[in-house]
């Protein structure tokens, strides 16, 4: 969301020595007075990346929303490069690249172009580093060919590829992604590999959501499901 300083990325090469990238602590949470997530523990350290699956309503995107500082948890904490949501907010989510599942956060009449030189005023980039931003997550999400039409006009997997670049255009130290492969095609696919290759290069990790029996769509370092509000192993 946010252009990381020098001073910033020092900042997360000592965390990173000295604690996980993504700390995420005794996390409890209610619906309705039903428990969805019941003392759930994740800790990712630079270059990891983890796979969660499980069935709908198994609790995904609330734990993915947790860990992005969107929504509090009952009980527990969470941290990012050492850094809370609640006392660090800014700094928190400059770190924080995050994909929710669907095919929400696109003006339909925009370009594709324009979504992201839009993001890249929004993350607070200077103005001397847009253009490489946008172009960098052009390259990366195969979007050339989608530039000068407008959001209404492209197909679902070409959608998300956008939302993909936009997730990952100022490159977080933590992506958070929520059903990533939704309707796209193994090129697209492989884009998203190749951006979570070159987070974990970068020395930082991911959370990736899947329905259950996607977990092979994606290779990552280790992979869990979420069934009756706890994490176990795959």
């Amino acid at each position: 969301m946010f252009e990381l300083t020098s001073a910033d990325a020092e900042h997360d090469r000592t965390a990173a020595r000295d604690a996980p990238v993504l700390r995420l602590e005794g996390i409890a949470k209610s619906w309705g007075g039903a428990p969805v997530l019941t003392g759930i523990d994740v800790h990712l350290d630079a270059g990891t990346t983890l796979a969660i699956c499980g069935a709908n309503g198994a609790g995904k995107t609330t734990l993915l929303r947790i860990a992005a500082g969107l929504i509090t948890p009952e009980q527990g904490r969470v941290s990012v490069c050492g850094l809370d949501p609640e006392g660090d907010r800014t700094e928190f989510h400059r770190r924080i690249g995050f994909l929710s599942a669907g095919n929400t956060g696109l003006y339909a009449r925009l370009k594709a172009e324009h979504h992201l030189e839009l993001w890249s005023r929004l993350a607070l980039l200077p103005k001397a580093a847009r253009r490489p931003a946008v172009d960098r997550a052009i390259e990366m999400f195969g979007l050339g060919a989608l530039c000068g039409r407008r959001v209404d006009r492209l197909s679902m997997g070409q959608r998300q590829r956008l939302r993909l670049a936009l997730g990952f255009m100022h490159e977080p130290m933590v992506a958070l992604l929520d059903e990533p492969a939704t309707s796209l095609d193994e090129d697209g696919i492989a884009a998203v590999q190749a951006a979570l290759d070159d987070l974990k290069a970068r020395g930082g990790a991911a959370i990736v959501c899947l329905p259950s029996g996607w977990e092979q769509l994606l290779s990552v370092d280790r992979q869990n499901v979420l069934r009756g509000g706890r994490l176990e192993p795959l």
